[in-house]
């Protein structure tokens, strides 16, 4: 219970807050559901659909992870990069934060860019690069549904409404869960053009 909501809201308000900013993303996510929908109410068979939403949302996930690391007890040896050995017992940190933002694996890793999920961006890259719901045997088992709930919430809020930020900088408090200090405070206003 914990996990399902407290982590899918903060991914959901780092989205929206990512689309505030970023007026031309917003637009054509706004886009991607109009032309779907094509003027009619919504199902979820519908919105299952929406791949330029999905990448918002993956890379909101990858520059502000909900849970920034996760730890495991190893139960045998591991060796890891510069031929250390880590004997089975210890517990290890993985920061999926530190991760997401290696320059090495992601170009300007403090840009939003959707695009960087788009299939053709994605080829080669590892599996492990990119890990919201940690990786493994001992992932989010519910991540399948809080990629739906995210993108069906995100969805019918860009249709209906357009989103601005309040504040120009937020501060990341990167506690059990990642939030921002004070909140993600947008405003909301018909989108341009909107007869919903």
């Amino acid at each position: 219970m914990f996990e399902g909501h407290d982590t899918t809201a903060s991914g959901l308000s780092w989205v929206l807050y990512n689309l505030a900013k970023h007026p031309e993303y917003q637009e054509r996510c706004r886009a991607e559901v109009d032309d779907l929908l094509e003027g009619r109410d919504s199902d979820e068979n519908d919105l299952s659909n929406l791949p330029f939403i999905t990448m918002c949302i993956k890379e909101s996930l990858r520059l502000y992870p909900p849970v920034p690391a996760v730890t495991r007890r190893l139960t045998q040896e591991m060796t890891v990069p510069g031929k250390r050995v880590i004997p089975p017992g210890n517990i290890c940190l993985v920061s999926i934060y530190g991760t997401h933002h290696n320059p090495h694996i992601w170009p300007d890793p403090e840009v939003y860019n959707p695009l960087r999920f788009d299939p053709e961006n994605s080829k080669g890259r590892s599996p492990y690069a990119f890990i919201p719901f940690s990786a493994g045997p001992r992932n989010c088992i519910g991540q399948n549904f809080a990629m739906a709930e995210m993108r069906v919430a995100t969805a019918l809020t860009v249709r209906r409404f357009r989103i601005t930020p309040r504040d120009s900088k937020v501060r990341r408090l990167p506690e059990l869960i990642l939030r921002a200090e004070g909140g993600l405070w947008l405003r909301t206003a018909p989108p341009t053009g909107a007869n919903n």
